[in-house]
C-alpha cells in the first residue's frame, strides 16, 4: 500500500517496523562506500594489460616523433586520431591532454577569466558579472569549477531529453551568461540521453554574448552497460554547419576505461580554439605524457575494440545496477513516495525521495554504515531546492555490498519518509 493512502495508524505501525529495520542495520556495523563512481577492483583489472603496452627495447618512435623526449604539444598524432575516431571529428580538433578531462576544464575557465576566450572583448575577471547555466540535477565537480572562480550559477532543470532548452534559449539573451555545463549521453546523475532535438537546438543557439561556450563533456560516451553501443551526434560539426564552430569544447577520457586518475583526456574544438589555446597552454607546459599516450593507443588501438572493452565493463557495471532496480522495485516501488531514473548506460541512478528528506535519509544512511554522496551535491551551490535527489553511485562495492548497502539505502529513505508524514 502507498503511504499516501496509509491512515495515520498504519503510518505509525509501519513507522515501527521500519525502525526495528533500521536498529538491525546499525547492529552490522558496516563500512561501506558509494560516495563517488569509481570503477571497481575487477574494471580496473580489465585494463590490465596496459601495463606491458610497452616492452622494454620496444620502438617508441612513431608518426615521426620519440613519444620519450620534449614535444607535440598538442598530442601524438595516433592519439589524435584515436580521440577523433571515439569522438567522430577530424584530428585537427583535437588537443590530447593527461590523465583528467576535469584539468581541462578547469583550465579552459581559468584562461577564460585570466585572458579571456577566442571571441571575448575582455577577460572574464574584468566583467562584472559572469553568469554560467547549470542544468540540474548535474556534476558537482562542474558547478564548483565555475564557483570557484566566482561565476554565478543559473539552475536550468532537465527535462527527458536533456535541459529544459526553452529556458536555456531564452537565458543566453543576457550577455551576462557566458556558458553551459554539459553531459550530453547518460547524463550524470540522470542517465539522460540528449535528443537529436536538444542537441541541434545547442548548435543554434544565438548567445548575446560573443563568447559562450557550450562546455560538452561527454564522459560517458560508450559507457552502455544495457544494449548496444548508441552512437552520438558530432557537436562540433553541428556547431560549424549553424556558424557557431567556435561555440563548444568537447572532453572526454578514458578514466572510466582503463585506470582511474592515469588515463590520458582529450578536448575537441574548432581549429581556430586549438590554435588560440595552444600558445597559452604552451606557457605552462612543454608537453604532456606522450608515453602514456602511445601505450593507450597501443591497448585501445580504435574505437571499434574500445567497444569491445567496454562491453567487459557492461558485463560487470550491468549486474550491479540490476541491484539497485531489484532493490527499489521491490522496496521503494509499492510505497509510492519516490522516482527514480532506468539508465541504459553511465556510471549512477538518480533517485528522488520524499521532498524535504534526501538530508535525513543520508545521516541515517551514513549512522548505519553506508556513505553516498551529499545532499544537494547534485545542485549548484550543494543545495537541492526541495532537498529530494540523491545520487546512487554502485560500481565500487562487490555485489554482495551493493545489496546489503541497497538493504540500508532503501529501510532510509523509508524511515525519512515516515518521519516526515508523522512530523517526528
Amino acid at each position: 500500500m502507498k503511504y499516501s493512502e496509509m491512515t495515520k495508524a498504519e503510518l505509525e505501525q509501519e513507522y515501527k517496523g521500519v525502525l526495528a529495520q533500521f536498529e538491525a542495520c546499525k547492529s552490522k556495523n558496516l563500512k561501506l562506500n558509494m560516495a563517488r563512481g569509481k570503477p571497481s577492483k575487477v574494471q580496473l583489472d580489465i585494463a590490465n594489460g596496459l601495463l606491458n603496452a610497452l616492452q622494454e627495447g620496444e620502438e617508441c618512435f612513431v608518426d615521426g616523433v620519440d613519444a620519450r623526449n620534449y614535444g607535440e604539444l598538442s598530442g601524438l598524432p595516433c592519439a589524435k586520431e584515436y580521440w577523433a575516431d571515439i569522438l567522430d571529428c577530424k584530428p585537427s580538433q583535437i588537443f590530447v591532454g593527461g590523465t583528467s578531462s576535469l584539468n581541462f576544464m578547469f583550465d579552459i575557465i581559468s584562461k577564460a577569466f585570466s585572458h579571456g576566450l577566442l571571441h571575448s572583448v575582455r577577460p572574464w575577471c574584468k566583467e562584472d558579472v559572469v553568469k554560467f547555466l547549470c542544468p540540474s540535477p548535474g556534476y558537482d565537480r562542474h558547478f564548483r569549477v565555475t564557483e570557484f572562480f566566482g561565476a554565478e550559477l543559473i539552475t536550468v532543470p532537465m527535462t527527458e531529453n536533456g535541459p529544459d532548452m526553452d529556458l536555456v534559449e531564452q537565458l543566453v539573451k543576457d550577455p551576462q551568461v557566458k556558458g553551459i555545463w554539459c553531459v550530453p549521453k547518460y547524463s550524470n546523475p540522470d542517465g539522460i540521453i540528449y535528443s537529436e532535438e536538444t542537441i541541434n537546438r545547442f548548435a543554434n543557439l544565438k548567445p548575446a554574448a560573443p563568447d559562450f561556450t557550450i562546455m560538452w563533456d561527454n564522459a560517458y560516451g560508450v559507457h552502455e552497460f544495457e544494449g548496444e553501443y548508441v552512437p552520438f551526434p558530432d557537436i562540433l560539426s553541428l556547431c560549424e554547419k549553424a556558424g557557431n564552430p567556435d561555440m563548444v569544447y568537447e572532453f572526454a577520457s578514458t578514466s572510466k576505461i582503463t585506470f582511474a586518475g592515469a588515463g590520458f583526456s582529450a578536448m575537441a574544438t574548432s581549429e581556430s580554439n586549438i590554435k588560440y589555446l595552444t600558445k597559452m597552454f604552451g606557457v605552462q607546459m612543454i608537453s604532456q605524457d606522450k608515453i602514456n599516450q602511445l601505450r593507450h593507443v597501443r591497448f585501445l588501438k580504435d574505437k571499434a575494440h574500445t567497444l569491445e572493452i567496454m562491453k567487459q565493463h557492461a558485463s560487470v557495471m550491468g549486474p550491479k545496477f540490476g541491484v539497485v532496480a531489484d532493490a527499489l522495485d521491490k522496496e521503494i516501488k509499492p510505497l509510492g513516495f519516490a522516482q527514480w531514473n532506468r539508465p541504459k548506460g553511465g556510471y549512477f541512478v538518480s533517485f528522488n525521495a520524499m521532498p524535504g528528506t534526501a538530508k535525513r535519509a543520508l545521516d541515517l544512511c551514513k549512522e548505519a554504515g553506508v556513505e553516498m554522496t551529499p545532499a544537494g551535491a547534485t545542485y549548484p551551490y550543494g543545495i537541492d531546492p526541495q532537498d529530494s535527489n540523491i545520487r546512487i553511485a554502485p560500481s565500487l562495492p562487490p555485489i554482495p555490498e551493493l545489496e546489503q548497502a541497497m538493504d540500508v539505502f532503501c529501510t532510509c529513505v523509508k524511515l525519512a519518509a515516515l518521519e516526515k508524514l508523522l512530523a517526528i
